[in-house]
């Protein structure tokens, strides 16, 4: 099947998709900030630069996109044109996630995943339910962890998806 956008068209759509102070960004910020958590945004001194770094707890937090960073849930669905080239981007998109994680963890960080399904979509969790799994995580001080529609899981390098 053929993109509906000429080439114009679609880099230009592709440049407007913002890679800060998303939706998901802004839920997340507002979570933080209702439990009282001080926090940097982008932090550019850290590998992956994280959405959030909680400097008093040593730890950061991204929000990540299922489809950018192949999230196995149903917000990820294979593109049906130029599916090599979408397949091959978001495996480099993964590969550098894996070796982000891998960083923070070598340097003492530990490190939550907020995937996209858990904030936005029909199978979102609650704020309530977010803002409790938030707070555990970060003040439990211990270990790293993914949140998605299911709630909180261990996560380790190796549990980040394989690239495809």
């Amino acid at each position: 099947m053929a993109d509906v956008h000429d080439k114009a068209t679609r880099s230009k759509n592709m440049r407007a998709i913002g890679t800060r102070d998303t939706a998901i960004e802004k839920r997340v910020a507002a979570l933080l900030a209702e439990c009282g958590f001080a926090w940097t945004a982008q932090e550019k001194t850290l590998p992956g630069r994280p959405d959030f770094a909680l400097d008093e707890y040593r730890c950061v937090i991204f929000t990540h996109g299922c489809f950018w960073h192949h999230h196995d849930c149903y917000l990820f669905k294979v593109p049906a044109t130029r599916t090599e080239f979408w397949l091959a981007k978001i495996a480099s998109n993964v590969a550098r996630d894996r070796r982000d994680v891998a960083r923070l963890h070598q340097l003492g960080w530990r490190v939550l995943i907020i995937w996209e399904c858990a904030l936005r979509g029909r199978e979102k969790l609650v704020d309530n339910d977010l803002k409790e799994r938030l707070e555990e995580w970060i003040c439990a001080g211990e270990g790293s962890a993914q949140i998605g529609t299911q709630g909180m899981s261990q996560l380790a390098t190796t549990s980040l998806p394989d690239t495809m």
